[in-house]
């Protein structure tokens, strides 16, 4: 990896280059400013010096000066070393100059082309020294009192103001490389400071496996960006972390229940093959408890395969006009087979007619997992009872046994996968893996309903499933 690969070097590219543009912009924007400042202030300072030399030359005249002492008294009180003055009368003749270099030629414009009482503004360079600039003022100057006119010459050098700021483009030159430098020095700084948590993030981040997914990445700072970050990826792995506890436990659990009816149907096999012949009644006695262990397994492996499915999102829910009154009639019909066997009595009442919108076979699961789960823990000699009514906008399927109930502390995990109320997981041969009332509620969940836990004590447990009714079913 380059050193532009990295976000440390990109952060810090982007801030100097930025600062770059941002110092450019500002200096030349200031320079540009101030040298025109100090020119304005130049052009300003001839002005006023022409309009004293104005001044100076009427106020001369009428003391009784001629015109030629005038101008010479005038050139000498407003020259200096920094100033030069020179007046010429109306037809462009000489008439006194004071503070003029020798090498300095001034250019002078046809009298008639000059504007009366108005400067004009020119720069000149000396021959022999191109730096050396000047600034002229010319102002023709009418005094109507003596019917005389004047050109009024004033001019200064400009050399110390480009001195002062060739001087400043110096230090600008310097500086904006220097101030760059030391920008780049405290971002590259800075940027290594700031993603310092990412550096340790992504140190634990690679040490994080299957083995230690328990670990979890530091948070420096849980209040900034970076710190959510850490939180959320921490989150992430908490949830990594339940699914493949989840998942080693639904592996172990799958591996016992299905250990179990497979182990039963070999050793029946096992056992019949042990001599050499066996009345008819013992093969079939063999073979009928070789089924049972096969349909049990037979139920888990589908049940199995309908969560994981379900789980992946990829079972196919087919929903059709359906009546939920006869689909429960069905059903109960079916089970009461089972539920005579074991002395148990269904009765039911049933909300007549109850259209509904949903897969059938899925609904026809749902209604058969709660009520086969309440006959399997139901005590004999007992009546089982299930009600079909309206509840609002939903119908409302209970189902009531006279069974020892649920304990408190269980009664949230009853609805986990391989879970059953026996803590040790040993049932009758006819029980179920756990799955049952796992798989009704997500059948409950992707019809927009839910199956809960109504009431359990020692005279027996309600379970209720709510589905949502059509809006053209009524009240």
């Amino acid at each position: 990896m380059t050193i532009f690969e990295s976000v440390r070097a990109r952060l810090t590219l982007w801030y100097v280059s930025l600062l770059a543009a941002i110092l450019i912009v500002s200096i030349a924007l200031m320079y540009v400013l101030l040298a025109r400042a100090l020119y304005v202030r130049i052009d300003d300072t001839l002005h006023a010096v022409v309009q004293i030399a104005h001044t100076s030359l009427a106020n001369d005249l009428n003391e009784g000066q001629d015109a030629a002492d005038a101008a010479r008294s005038t050139a000498e009180e407003l020259a200096s070393r920094q100033t030069l003055i020179a007046i010429y009368d109306g037809r462009g003749r000489l008439l006194a100059e004071a503070g003029r270099e020798d090498d300095i030629v001034i250019p002078m414009p046809a009298t008639d082309d000059l504007p009366v009482d108005e400067d004009l503004l020119r720069t000149i360079v000396e021959a022999d020294d191109l730096d050396d600039r000047h600034r002229l003022a010319i102002r023709r100057i009418a005094i109507p009192a003596f019917n005389l006119e004047y050109v009024v010459v004033v001019g200064t050098s400009l050399e110390p103001t480009d001195e002062e700021l060739e001087s400043l483009r110096g230090i600008l030159v310097y500086l904006i490389p220097l101030s760059l430098i030391g920008a780049g020095i405290g971002g590259w700084f800075l940027a290594g400071r700031s993603l310092r948590p990412v550096v340790a993030m992504a140190d634990r981040a690679r040490q994080i496996g299957v083995e230690n997914l328990s670990e979890r990445l530091p948070v420096a700072n849980p209040r900034d960006e970076l710190g959510r970050l850490a939180e959320t990826f921490n989150g992430l792995l908490s949830r990594l972390e339940g699914s493949l506890i989840q998942q080693r436990q639904f592996m172990a659990d799958a591996s016992h229940e299905l250990r179990t009816p497979v182990t039963t149907a070999r050793t029946a096999a096992s056992v019949a093959l042990q001599q050499p012949t066996r009345g008819e009644a013992e093969y079939r006695e063999t073979l009928a408890i070789v089924e049972q262990e096969m349909v049990r397994l037979s139920r888990i492996v589908d049940d199995m395969f309908t969560l994981a499915r379900a789980d992946a999102g990829s079972y196919p829910v087919r929903a059709t006009e359906m009546y939920l009154d006869e689909v429960l009639d069905e059903v109960v019909r079916g089970l009461r087979v089972v539920a005579a066997t074991r002395g148990i009595t269904i009765s039911a009442n049933t909300l007549r007619p109850a259209p509904l919108i949903g897969d059938e076979d899925l609904i026809r699961r749902l209604i058969v997992n709660v009520i086969d789960n309440a006959v399997r823990y139901a005590p004999s000699n007992s009546v089982l009872r299930v009600a079909l009514d309206r509840a609002g906008k939903n119908y409302a399927l209970s189902v009531s046994d006279d069974g020892p109930g649920i304990p408190l502390e269980i009664q949230p995990r009853i609805f986990e996968r391989f879970y059953r109320v026996d803590a040790a997981r040993t049932h009758e041969s006819d029980g179920g893996a756990g799955l049952g009332l796992a798989l009704s509620r997500w059948i409950a969940l992707v019809h927009g309903g839910e199956v809960v836990l109504a009431a359990s004590s020692r005279s027996g447990s309600t379970f209720v499933i709510t589905l949502p009714a059509p809006a053209e079913a009524g009240p």
